[in-house]
Parts: structure tokens; C-alpha cells; sequence
């Protein structure tokens, strides 16, 4: 499959990172589709994505046809350089699916049923839905395969839908089938001798609906499972229909930020390129390592090929319960931000803000303040700049010697309901860890428990509480082979069933990690910490004896747990048995990488200056409101400015600087005779 640059971009240009957005035209007088070309002509925009919402008015009627509106959009779009990201409308069904076949409507735990009137009403199970979904998608396919504005496909919206109904029964127990072959199986995997839940005939095997005490955690797991597979299965359908049309064509699906719902891993397989939706809240102190986590991830997840941001925000959003605006400079930080961590394109939603219905609220590139409005100002200049940025970096890539293990089945098993502690947070401690990293200025990208881990210098693994023996055995072969690990508490807990391990963790792991024995697990509440000597724990605690051999690295003061290890150490193999305070977790993350040999890219930058090299370019990122200055090595020309800089570089308020080398680095004559 060619590239993002190699189909979007112009015979003859020089290569581009993609600009632009959703754009919704149908809610808008023809008379202004024009000026909307216009002015994104102005702005820099290459890029719209086409049709999310539109299958009420592509399909009015069951099998009507309507696609003259969008033949005159793609052929405007063209006449106007613009490429056009053709979305397949499945999210949002027309109403008559619903009123003509209710087996198509979701159902949640309860048995309520999820009507029209929004969004994401389907049954991923319902057979009916799958056959029109793919009538529409069929037509759409073989009616714009050749059109000469199509770049690139956009499968559905944001998948994200669960249901539990009589449609999901029927395809779950078929799921189950597939995966354990009988009955007698299934009750083993899910422990059914407990609480007498043992099956005896498969039409009593249900979704885990409403239920008077708590749930089968591996029924849940495993439920968990089934419906990101039959989400991938809608996926799989509809980009294997427009591939048949266009199999010179990239397809991809956004993804949303760090949720649960799906395998990440798994979704980014069966995609040409990987996007996601990125929308951190503009008062969030920690926004901008949140930011930085979510590209690392993506680019991962991408094989660390370029990948998309589909949408972002120019400003405010509208579902948060107040919704702030971005202050000037903070889109363009973000943007820039998500280019240096490996984005090939920065897309947002939507191009024009809507004036009516549930999003008028939520800003747009083109705001209701117009092209004198401060919203769209910003949108022209960062058009600009990433028009300049463009045949320097589109393609390259990022490299990092550290490794962050992250899984869906792991937290999918982790997220239960009789868990020693509800505060316990896969998605909340796996950020920390994060945050701690590039806190240290030390960049990362992630990794799945079975990847091939050799390549990197150091693996870190914030909570997997779930491993299986092919993880463990991965983990093993990575130090015996010369790598560094360090886990965090509750690692390698539980087998892939969910069934707690002899010992209260892996005796594999325990020996690797130099533990004799987990005595006791420890969770603390909210206001509750233990001191370590060198930072304070909080979150949790646990009361381990150590093998022998082990290093104490931090001991317990204080307590039950007075002189127990906090910390261990076992040759290259670390064990954090609580949640460090952010600069302890920090300070010792940076201590364990300079000694694995995986450095910052600069050195001595101050706090909330980031700094990551992509293929030969240095991206400094300032996440504060005052100018810093930064120190720099060697001689550099800044690519959005045009000038030069060496020994040192000053940051404005949210601040960018992309520096490529230039020339010989300056002789340092401090202290020379003349």
C-alpha cells in the first residue's frame, strides 16, 4: 500500500503533510460551499473528509439513491485542489432503519433500547444492519472509485458502540464457540464452578446483562473481547468493499483516544494508516503530556509509520460541563506537537462550525466569528506552517530507545467489579508512568507484550496485571538478552483467564524480579500514602519478601510493611511495588534509562520544554505561558522562521521551534589568549 503522501499529494509537488478537517456542506445553503473553498484556499486546507453523517440523505428512502449533492461537492473540491477523505455514513443510520427493523437498535445492560435521534445507533451483531451498511457503502464505492478529488477512505466514526441484546446473545455464544469448541471449555476458562454458574446448554449463555450482585469478571472479559472483534468485523466489511474499488487507496477508521472499547493492537492491522481523535481539555495542566502520550501510542500502534490526527479541536468543545476555548498559541502548540511525534496530517472537526443541532457549540476552523475571528486567524497561519514544514518532514520517522508495554486484554481484565481497589486505574496509571517519562525528557514509544522488544534499551511496564506465558516468556528472553525492565505493582497477576497465579504473581516473573513471595497486597485510600525514603507512595502497597540476591532499592518506613521493599532490584530487572509520587516515579525512571543507556534528546532542558527528533529534525515544544530559554547543541536554522540559532534558543509562550542542523558546530575559545 503506498503511502499518505504518495496519494494525496499533487503530480510533481514536493511531498506535504495533510491540512484540514471534516466538512459538513450539507448543513449550509449551496451559495456558501463556494466561499468555504475559499477561504480554505486560504488557510492552507488539502484535506476535508466527506459524508460521516450522511446516510439519511444519501438513502432517504430504503434503497433510494441520492448522490447529486455529492457529485457537485466532490467535483467542486477537485476544481479547487482540495482532496476529498470519502466517509462511509454506517455511524449514524437513517431513521427508517430503526422504525422498519428495531433488531438494528442497540440495547445496554438493562434491556433499554438505544433509539435514533443521535448517533452510533446500531447492532454490530444485527445481520440487517450489516446488509444495508454494505449496500450503501457498495454504491458509494463504485460511484467515486475513480473520481479524481478521492484520496482516501474513512470507514464509519469512532466505533464505539456495545450492546447486549438478542442480536449480540446470538453472535457472542457463536464468538464462544469459536473460541473454546465446547461447553465444557467455556466453564473452565470462566471458573463456573463458582456461584454454581455452570452451563449445561448453550441458549443459557447471555452478554453479562444486569445482574443481581457482582458479575463473572472472565464472562465480562471475554464479552469485552467479542465486541471489539464485532466491531472489526463491520470494519473489516466495509474497507474490504471500497479496497475491491480502489486498492490503490488507503482506508483507515479513527480511533478515539486511549479508550477501553477497543483492541488498539489488533485495529491497527487491518488499517493503511492509523488515525485517532485527540481532545485534551485546554486547562489541564497535563494536557500536553497527555497529548504527547496519545501520538506515541498511534505511531506505535502504526508500525511507527506517520499516521493522522483525524480530528482535534481549534477551540472549545461542547460536552465537558464548561467548555474552555484554547488561548492563543495552544492549537498550534498541539498541532506542531502531534507532527513531531509522527503525524503525517492534522485534521480537525469540523471545518465550519454548525449552527444548529447538538455540536453548535463546538468550535470550528472557521468559527461563528468568521475569517476576522481570532479561531480562524490561527487556522490560516498554521496552514502556513506546516505547508513549510512539509517537504522537510512528511514521511520521516521517529526512533526511541524506550519501550512502554501496554494492553487491551489487560486492561479489560484489570477493569473488574470485586477488584481490591476501585481506584486502581489501568488508563490512569499507564499516564503517570508516561508522564513520568517525558517529565525526564526521556522520549518512548509503546509496544504490545508479545512484540519483538530487543531493539529497545529499555522496556517499561506501568500495570499489566494480565500477561500470558507467551508475554512472560517475551519479558524473560528481553533481560536474559540484555534488555532493562522495570514493572509496576500487580504485574502478571493473572493468566490470560483471569485466574490468579500460585503466588500471587508468575513464579517465573517472581524470579526474574526478585521476589520470593507476594505476602499481601496493600491498596491505599485517597488520602493515604507510605513513605519510601527516597519518594512517597500512593495508590497502593504491597508486603513482598525478597529473594535472595535481590536489592533493596527503597524500603518501607513506618507501618505494617516497616523494611519491606518498596523497590527491588534484580541485576537488570526492576520491581515497583507501589505508585511513586510524579518526581520520585520521574527521578528514578530517569536513573534506570541512563543506565540502560537511553538518554534525553537534549540535555539540560527546562521543565515543560519537550524535545523530540523527528528523522533529522529537532522539534522543541514550550508547554508554558512565559518564555524559557533552551539550551541547544550545535548549530541549527529554525525551518518556520528561517533563522539561526546556536548555543542556545528562546521559547515563546507556547512556543514551537523545528530545527534542522546547519553548518559546522561553533569552537568553543572561552579562555584562550588572544
Amino acid at each position: 500500500m503506498p503511502s499518505l503522501d504518495d496519494v494525496t499529494r499533487p503530480p510533481g509537488r514536493p511531498p506535504r503533510l495533510l491540512y484540514g478537517g471534516d466538512w459538513n456542506p450539507e448543513q449550509w445553503p449551496e451559495e456558501t460551499w463556494t466561499e468555504d473553498l475559499r477561504l480554505m484556499r486560504r488557510a492552507g486546507v488539502t484535506s476535508v473528509t466527506l459524508g460521516v453523517f450522511s446516510w439519511s440523505l444519501l438513502e432517504p428512502t430504503p434503497g433510494a439513491r441520492e448522490f447529486d449533492w455529492l457529485d457537485r461537492l466532490m467535483d467542486l473540491t477537485h476544481t479547487h485542489g482540495v482532496g476529498v477523505v470519502l466517509a462511509t455514513p454506517t455511524s449514524s443510520p437513517p431513521p427508517w432503519l430503526g422504525r422498519l427493523h428495531p433488531e438494528t437498535l442497540p440495547r445496554d445492560e438493562d434491556g433499554r433500547t438505544e433509539w435514533w435521534g443521535s448517533r452510533q445507533h446500531f447492532s454490530h451483531s444485527s445481520e440487517v444492519y450489516r446488509r444495508h451498511a454494505a449496500a450503501i457503502t457498495e454504491d458509494l464505492a463504485a460511484r467515486y472509485a475513480g473520481h479524481p478529488a478521492l484520496t482516501m477512505w474513512h470507514i464509519n466514526n469512532e466505533y464505539c458502540t456495545y450492546d447486549w441484546g438478542d442480536e449480540a446473545a446470538r453472535t457472542f455464544r457463536r464468538w464462544l464457540r469459536d473460541r473454546y469448541g465446547t461447553l465444557d471449555a467455556l466453564n473452565t476458562a470462566w471458573g463456573n464452578d463458582f456461584w454454581g454458574q455452570r452451563y449445561g446448554d448453550w441458549a443459557e449463555v447471555l452478554p453479562p446483562r444486569r445482574a443481581h450482585y457482582l458479575k463473572n469478571p472472565a464472562h465480562v472479559l471475554d464479552f469485552r473481547r467479542y465486541t471489539s472483534d464485532q466491531l472489526l468485523e463491520c470494519y473489516r466489511a466495509e474497507r474490504d468493499i471500497v479496497r475491491r474499488h480502489t486498492p490503490h487507496l488507503p482506508v483507515t477508521t479513527n480511533f478515539m483516544p486511549f479508550w477501553s472499547g477497543q483492541d488498539g493492537w489488533a485495529w491497527a492491522a487491518e488499517e493503511d494508516l492509523v488515525s485517532v481523535d485527540v481532545y485534551p481539555d485546554p486547562r489541564d495542566p497535563g494536557a500536553g503530556p497527555y497529548n504527547a502520550m496519545i501520538g506515541d501510542l498511534t505511531r506505535s500502534q502504526a508500525g511507527g509509520r506517520p499516521w493522522m490526527v483525524m480530528e482535534q479541536a481549534a477551540g472549545a468543545v461542547n460536552w465537558r460541563g464548561v467548555n474552555h476555548p484554547k488561548p492563543y498559541g495552544l492549537n498550534r502548540l498541539w498541532s506542531l506537537q502531534a507532527v513531531a511525534h509522527g503525524a503525517d496530517a492534522v485534521c480537525y472537526f469540523q471545518w465550519r462550525q454548525s449552527r444548529q443541532g447538538a455540536e453548535k457549540f463546538h468550535s470550528g476552523m472557521l468559527g461563528h466569528a468568521g475569517e476576522r475571528g481570532r479561531v480562524f486567524r490561527e487556522t490560516v497561519r498554521i496552514g502556513e506552517e506546516l505547508a513549510r514544514l512539509g517537504p522537510h518532514v512528511a514521511g520521516s520517522r521517529v526512533t526511541t530507545d524506550i519501550a512502554v508495554l501496554h494492553d487491551w486484554d489487560s486492561w479489560w481484565a484489570g477493569d473488574q467489579e470485586g477488584a481490591l481497589s476501585r481506584r486502581v486505574d489501568h488508563a490512569d496509571i499507564v499516564r503517570a508512568w508516561h508522564r513520568a517519562l517525558w517529565d525526564a525528557h526521556l522520549p518512548v514509544s509503546f509496544a504490545h507484550p508479545h512484540h519483538d522488544l530487543g531493539a529497545h534499551r529499555l522496556v517499561v511496564v506501568p500495570h499489566l496485571y494480565l500477561l500470558d506465558d507467551t508475554a512472560i516468556d517475551n519479558l524473560l528472553a528481553y533481560v536474559h538478552g540484555g534488555g532493562t525492565l522495570v514493572c509496576g505493582f500487580l504485574t502478571g497477576i493473572a493468566d490470560r483467564d483471569d485466574r490468579v497465579r500460585p503466588g500471587g504473581m508468575d513464579a517465573r516473573l517472581r524470579e526474574l524480579l526478585g521476589i520470593d513471595l507476594v505476602q499481601e497486597w496493600w491498596p491505599l485510600d485517597e488520602d493515604e500514602h507510605v513513605d519510601c525514603g527516597i519518594f512517597r507512595g500512593s495508590l497502593w502497597s504491597e508486603e513482598l519478601t525478597a529473594a535472595p540476591g535481590a536489592e533493596t532499592v527503597a524500603a518501607y518506613r513506618g507501618g505494617e510493611l516497616d523494611g519491606l521493599p518498596a523497590v527491588l532490584r534484580n541485576g537488570r530487572a526492576w520491581y515497583v511495588s507501589t505508585l511513586p509520587e510524579p518526581a520520585g516515579l520521574s527521578a528514578l525512571l530517569a536513573t534506570v534509562a541512563r543506565e540502560a543507556g537511553a538518554r534525553p534528546v537534549v540535555d539540560g532542558l527546562p521543565e515543560g520544554v519537550e524535545a523530540v527528533r523527528r528523522g533529522d529534525l529537532l522539534f522543541l515544544l514550550h508547554h508554558g505561558p512565559d518564555p524559557v530559554t533552551v539550551p541547544l547543541p550545535g548549530r541549527h536554522r529554525d525551518l518556520l522562521t528561517g533563522t539561526e540559532a546556536a548555543g542556545s534558543l528562546t521559547l515563546d509562550r507556547y512556543g514551537v521551534a523545528v530545527l534542522e542542523p546547519y553548518g559546522p558546530e561553533p569552537i568553543d575559545t572561552a579562555g584562550e589568549l588572544p
